[in-house]
């Protein structure tokens, strides 16, 4: 088993450092432009797959890392450098994470390159599973999937909402229920491959954060997809619900559903996103605090706002450890006893409110002005404490954990 470290070895410190490159020369720039045009920036993700950090080669080589710091270390970079920007670049990676969680070898190999597609021709995929009133309750989902055995068939039918590259997609990878009476057990995952008829945009968001980064609607009317669409197999599906109505009949344990173990999965890496803004927000208001003068010396010479940094990076470095932690602990196998992996995101993400909030504070009037990029990294944070369940559900799965009550 790798054993847990702190200090990254020749090779990550290489690829993180050329993310780094990448987020400062590439991302930043384009930074200001495409969160006041709120539109996917296509011209940024290419460059991205030219240099070969948007591929599936580039995530399955960070994925597969022996130590699980390989994403973690490439969210912190590259949302340094623009959380809306990146991520347009890592979206489709929870898509790709849901078919790694769930589907079986041939569907992986067929459909994840689909998703990236390539440098000359750049796609990107969705992960569809919250719903407008199914969001962190996962068990009041609606969306139908009806098997239709003549034709080997699944038809779909529903809305799905707050779809990262939702309609816009290649690939969608859709959660859908199975069996109702079930609640969230009975929920399996679908691919929807391209041009299927019967899926279409709906309402495209406009965002307080994260403006870069497409989100909408995905309504599905009677789409119809192949029985080797549906993420693991019929077979599998079938021997699944049959274990948990044999344990809801008797009261037994409770089973992890699709679209829990695909957020289980990448809960660690929306920490290190957080990390990354944070950190960001961070050097900006220390690099401030040094040149600004006010009375005739530095700012950072202020006890109120040195000891205001002082806390801004002991958080952020309490962040990174617990993410790095969550992530070790995945990818050697250790179970998350203590929802580590809801520890890590909830606190990384409740960190980056408050350092970019403090980093508005420390600027002062200009920190609330566009001509500074904290202001943009202040509104960028607020998702973090939302989206892939919010802080609310991360004390929720926390407290259930330790108390031993049943995660629904």
């Amino acid at each position: 088993m790798v054993e847990f470290t702190l200090e990254l070895n020749d090779d990550q410190k290489q690829v993180r450092d050329w993310l780094h490159g990448f987020a400062e020369d590439v991302i930043r720039p384009a930074a200001s432009e495409w969160d006041e045009r709120e539109e996917t920036p296509w011209p940024v993700i290419q460059e991205a797959a030219k240099v070969g950090i948007y591929s599936l080669d580039f995530y399955a080589q960070q994925f597969f890392d022996p130590t699980g710091l390989g994403i973690p270390m490439a969210m912190e970079e590259l949302f340094w450098g623009d959380a809306g920007i990146a991520l347009s670049i890592v979206g489709t990676g929870l898509a790709a994470v849901g078919v790694l969680a769930n589907g079986t070898e041939e569907q992986i190999g067929t459909w994840i390159p689909q998703m990236y597609g390539d440098a000359d021709d750049v796609k990107v995929a969705a992960f569809c599973s919250s719903e407008p009133d199914a969001g962190s309750d996962v068990a009041s989902m609606r969306t139908r999937a009806v098997y239709d055995q003549t034709k080997d068939e699944w038809v779909l039918n529903g809305t799905k909402t707050w779809a990262t590259n939702g309609g816009i997609a290649n690939v969608h990878v859709v959660v859908a229920v199975v069996d109702a009476e079930l609640g969230s057990k009975g929920h399996a995952s679908f691919i929807v491959p391209p041009n299927t008829p019967g899926l279409s945009q709906g309402q495209k968001f406009k965002k307080h954060g994260i403006r870069a980064s497409h989100t909408a609607e995905v309504v599905l009317e009677d789409v119809r997809v192949p029985g080797h669409c549906l993420l693991g197999g019929k077979e599998k599906l079938d021997q699944r619900l049959a274990r948990a109505r044999e344990r809801a009949a008797s009261g037994g344990e409770r089973v992890k559903n699709a679209a829990m173990a695909t957020f289980e999965a990448s809960r660690p890496a929306v920490g290190a996103m957080a990390v990354g803004t944070a950190r960001a927000a961070y050097e900006v208001a220390l690099d401030y605090a040094k040149t600004r003068t006010q009375f005739g010396r530095p700012i950072i010479d202020n006890q109120g706002v040195a000891f205001q940094l002082a806390d801004m990076r002991t958080q952020i470095d309490a962040a990174r450890l617990l993410v790095w932690r969550a992530s070790w602990m995945a990818a050697t196998g250790k179970p998350f006893t203590s929802a580590e992996g809801s520890m890590s995101k909830l606190y990384a993400s409740e960190a980056a409110k408050k350092v970019t909030a403090q980093a508005v504070q420390i600027l002062g009037g200009n920190g609330f002005t566009r001509e500074y990029p904290v202001e943009r990294m202040h509104r960028d944070a607020a998702i973090y404490t939302i989206f892939e369940g919010t802080s609310e559900i991360q004390r929720l799965v926390i407290a259930r954990t330790l108390s031993g009550m049943p995660i629904r």
